[in-house]
Order: C-alpha cells, then structure tokens, then sequence
C-alpha cells in the first residue's frame, strides 16, 4: 500500500524568500531592453517559470525577438544580479530549517526547482541546510520546465538511483510547491502536494491535495495521515 517514502521541494518561495529577488532581478534586466515588468505582472504570470521561461515569456509578450545569443545575454545578468543581492539577505523562510531537518531523519530529501545550481547551492550552504538534500534537479539538468512534469520525475528517478533496492513510486511523493505551474507539474508526474501561501493566496493554490500558511505550522504526522490515510 502506497505512503509517504520521499518529499521533493521546490526551493524558491518554499525554502527560500527569494521571490522579490528574482523579481527585482527580472525587472531590472528586461529595463535594459525596453521592457517594464509590474510586480502584479510577475507574481500573476511569471512565477514558477525558470529564467529562461519568463525572459522567453517576456520578450514574446512584448514583441521582441527571441533568439538564443539575447537570452543567453539576459540570463547571464539578470543571473549577476540575482546573486549581488542575494549576498546581503538571510533568505530563508521561518520554519523551514526545522522542518527539513526532521524531515531529513525519516525520508530522503531532494530539490527540483526552476533556479539555477549554484543559486541554490550558495543559499543552502550559508543556512546550513546542503547535506539534508541528497539530490538536486536544478534548471540546467532539464529541457522543459514548470508546468512539465519533467524536474519532478528526474528528481525522483535521481532519488531511485541513490536510494538502493525499493523503488519510490511516484505516488508515494510528497511535493512541496508555492506556484501554480508547479503544483500542475507535481500532479501530473502522479504526486501529492502540499503548497504553501508564501507568494500566493489558498484561493490560487487550490489544485494542491493541501495548503499550509507556513511549513512551521505543519507536522510529518499530519502530512501522512491527511495525504495517505488508509497507508
């Protein structure tokens, strides 16, 4: 009978308050080329994207070529700048270090998230929180993103390898996700999921199996009964 074997976490907006931060990024770097982007704009349309997702996004909604060597450009300084800022801010969400690191007793641990590696590797280490995670999906490891189930299932097929003789089956993942494109990539990869209101409202995130107001509210006991109670 299926229960809970494994939880994968997205990292920004769940791990990390790092939103504003890419969003300030975002901002500043589609100025450059002539783009305003409104911070409802963002939180609405662009969150759960990876940074190529949301500069395609941007650069089509407003007419502009999208062709690799501008990507590849806008990425690299929206990238600069994501990191200048991240090194004068403690980011991560209250209740999280807690949680992961019970968590990290009981299951394997792993990160499938649309940020790139090193971002989430330096925000990690400076909370003391790398060795909890055995594995990490980051945006260079996949080709398609959020909405796509594609981060959550390498995620779990990484976790399967490291992991020995019982497979972890899809449907015995917990997800934990604060946007909209990835609770749709988490169900679609056939796992549960428990959203978070860290950037959006429990109206928005209602496609989730549960929504919490902070992970310093929730408890892995309540997780397995609620989300696999006949396990």
């Amino acid at each position: 009978m299926t229960s809970l074997a494994t939880i994968i976490f997205d990292f920004d907006g769940v791990i990390a308050d790092t939103e504003p931060l890419h969003f300030a990024g975002f901002r500043q770097t589609l100025a450059e080329v002539g783009i305003s982007l409104a911070e409802t704009d963002y939180y609405a349309n662009y969150l759960g994207y990876d940074d190529r997702g949301c500069f395609i996004t941007a650069l089509t909604a407003h007419r502009h070529p999208v062709d690799p060597a501008t990507l590849t450009q806008l990425m690299q300084r929206k990238a600069h700048a994501y990191l200048e800022s991240v090194k004068d801010h403690l980011v991560i969400f209250p209740g999280v270090r807690e949680f992961v690191r019970e968590a990290a007793t009981v299951y394997p641990l792993a990160i499938a998230s649309g940020a790139l590696r090193h971002e989430i590797e330096v925000i990690l280490e400076q909370a003391g929180l790398r060795k909890e995670f055995l594995h990490i999906t980051s945006a260079e490891d996949v080709i398609r993103g959020k909405p796509d189930p594609q981060p959550f299932l390498q995620a779990l097929a990484a976790l399967n390898r490291q992991c020995g003789d019982q497979a972890i089956t899809a449907g015995s993942c917990l997800v934990i996700e604060d946007s909209i494109p990835g609770i749709r990539s988490a169900k679609t990869a056939g796992m549960k999921v428990l959203a978070v209101t860290n950037t959006h409202t429990i109206h928005d995130l209602h496609e989730a199996h549960m929504v919490t107001q902070s992970l310093s509210q929730i408890r892995l006991g309540e997780l397995r009964e609620r989300l696999w109670p006949a396990a």
